[in-house]
């Protein structure tokens, strides 16, 4: 499945923790502070790119339960290409998804 990417998209990959939440989020689903502590980074950090990440429509939220009856927001990478294309004096981006997140997140509910 191939969408237009948010603009800001292609930006948010050039900023190292941005990159590293995808690619961690990209092995399975990641609470805030997993991720914190998978890519070094502060908690606001990475709530701040998250944010940005989801509303990219780079990066998907779903909620987790948890052993002592609580939930937690996690989040999965829901893409597998983002392609740039010059043409005609002009950048094109797409995104590829492969794998529907929907499905991604029910596996993650099966888990549990």
């Amino acid at each position: 499945m191939n969408e237009n990417p948010s603009p800001d998209a292609v930006g948010l990959l050039n900023d190292d923790h941005a990159r590293a939440i995808l690619a961690a989020a990209n092995e399975e689903p990641l609470s805030a502070a997993e991720l914190a502590e998978q890519v070094d980074a502060s908690p606001q950090t990475v709530y701040r790119r998250t944010d940005a990440l989801t509303e990219a429509g780079l990066l998907a939220e779903a909620t987790r339960p948890r052993s002592d009856g609580h939930h937690e927001t996690v989040y999965v990478t829901i893409f597998k290409q983002l392609r740039v294309r010059l043409r005609d004096g002009a950048f094109e981006a797409s995104v590829e998804t492969g794998d529907d997140a929907a499905d991604r997140l029910t596996d993650l509910w099966r888990r549990f």
